[in-house]
């Protein structure tokens, strides 16, 4: 690379410790077994990403609960407590946000996310104000791994794919990206991560 990278991030698994299990634990009285039965039944999972995709939240609940009107309490506590869903930031990732930025690198973000629920985290982590953009799933209703959201991202920042470092914690999104000529590392731990950046030569201190 000829100047310092354009370095893209995931949010969640990567940045921010999200799972809808540390809400619906509280529901379950420590059964798992009857929580996963619970998730997978209304496929949570599909159900989510809608949502992700620009769907709105009270479509999603409401049409959700007409379908399984037993879980219709466990489906809107998804909406009215999603907070909860977020234990707080992966500390070491956040931490190297800053040393990274003030060495030259820019920082993006790009993150399959509902557009209504992330205004909720955006003035609730102060760190997301260290991105010079956020390009988010519901905003555009494109969702990774859709190559068009990686090229949309990379038409806003102006940068070639071959000067950007994308960081997720999905394979799939990862080899997405990977085909479209971008650096790219799955992520699994803060360390992992900052080796591979230093085996790009991006390194940096906490």
């Amino acid at each position: 690379m000829t100047q310092k990278p354009a370095l893209i991030f995931d949010f969640g698994g990567v940045l921010l410790d999200w799972n809808p299990r540390y809400l619906y634990h509280k529901f379950f009285d420590g059964d798992a077994e009857a929580m996963e039965r619970f998730l997978l039944e209304v496929d949570f999972s599909g159900w989510n990403l809608e949502q992700d995709k620009g769907r709105p939240f009270a479509q999603g609940v409401a049409e959700l609960s007409t379908r399984f009107p037993h879980y219709a309490h466990l489906i809107r506590a998804y909406d009215e407590r999603w907070e909860e869903s977020i234990i707080g930031p992966i500390q070491p990732s956040v931490d190297a946000l800053r040393p990274l930025k003030d060495s030259g690198c820019r920082l993006y973000g790009l993150t399959n996310w509902s557009a209504e629920k992330f205004e909720l985290a955006r003035h609730k982590f102060a760190f997301l104000d260290l991105f010079e953009s956020i390009l988010v799933s519901g905003a555009v209703k494109l969702i990774k791994p859709d190559p068009r959201i990686f090229k949309l991202l990379l038409d806003q920042i102006g940068r070639p794919a071959s000067e950007c470092v994308f960081i997720d914690d999905s394979a799939g999104n990862v080899a997405a990206a990977c085909q479209l000529g971008l650096n790219a590392i799955h992520f699994t731990s803060p360390e992992q991560m900052q080796a591979e950046l230093l085996q790009m030569g991006i390194s940096y201190s906490l």
